[in-house]
């Protein structure tokens, strides 16, 4: 009696065995035969989201980029200080030492160059293929002030029956911005200025999505 309740146990579980060998073969078979339609179904479904929801590559129209550039106003694209000695007289020659008025005056300033903006029209940016063609304005001094803290009159000399000229310091003054200008100027300061102006504006067309640039000679 023992024996055969042994051989039906051994029975039942080989029995179990088996079924279960069959259930995981049929879930495997399932399985291999939904992979490729899964995988396929994956990749319609990037397909539709790359569609409904595409990667935006922006380029901004030339002419609607007028107005950005045009709010940068002056563009200051560099600055030289420059020291200057000016000598101004009156009254100089055999009666100088009577009535004569004569004085040095040491001058510091500086000199601001750069590009107005607000001169870029419509027609000085268009699109040739990929290509931003941009023509800007001629660079130009901007300020050229004498700095008052740091300039200063070295020597003067009044006649003996002089009281100086008043308006003697003031004249000196405004040659002094002159010559400051002008010693930038033979310094090439507008060359330099032009040439920082691209370096940054190249900078700021890049940002907006243009990767081609080229800066055509302002119109004389």
């Amino acid at each position: 009696m023992k024996r055969k309740l042994v051989l039906i146990g051994i029975l039942l579980v080989l029995v179990i065995a088996a079924i279960w060998a069959a259930f995981t073969a049929v879930n495997l078979s399932i399985n291999t035969a939904l992979n490729p339609l899964q995988h396929t179904n994956s990749q319609l479904g990037t397909q539709v989201s790359g569609l409904l929801h595409p990667t935006p590559t922006v380029i901004a129209d030339p002419v609607t980029i007028i107005n950005q550039v045009q709010a940068l106003a002056r563009l200051e694209t560099i600055r030289y200080t420059v020291e200057k000695v000016i000598t101004a007289q009156t009254n100089q020659g055999v009666l100088g030492p009577l009535f004569g008025d004569r004085l040095l005056f040491v001058a510091h300033g500086y000199v601001i160059a750069g590009i107005d903006m607000s001169k870029i029209k419509p027609e000085d940016l268009w699109l040739a293929g990929s290509v931003l063609n941009v023509r800007l304005p001629a660079a130009d001094v901007l300020v050229a002030p004498v700095d008052n803290d740091k300039s200063y009159v070295y020597d003067r000399q009044t006649g003996l029956f002089s009281k100086g000229d008043p308006n003697l310091e003031t004249l000196a003054r405004q040659v002094a911005e002159q010559e400051i200008t002008k010693a930038a100027l033979e310094d090439g300061i507008l060359a330099q200025a032009g040439a920082n102006a691209q370096t940054y504006l190249l900078w700021f067309f890049e940002t907006l999505g243009y990767k081609q640039i080229n800066f055509v000679a302002p119109t004389p």
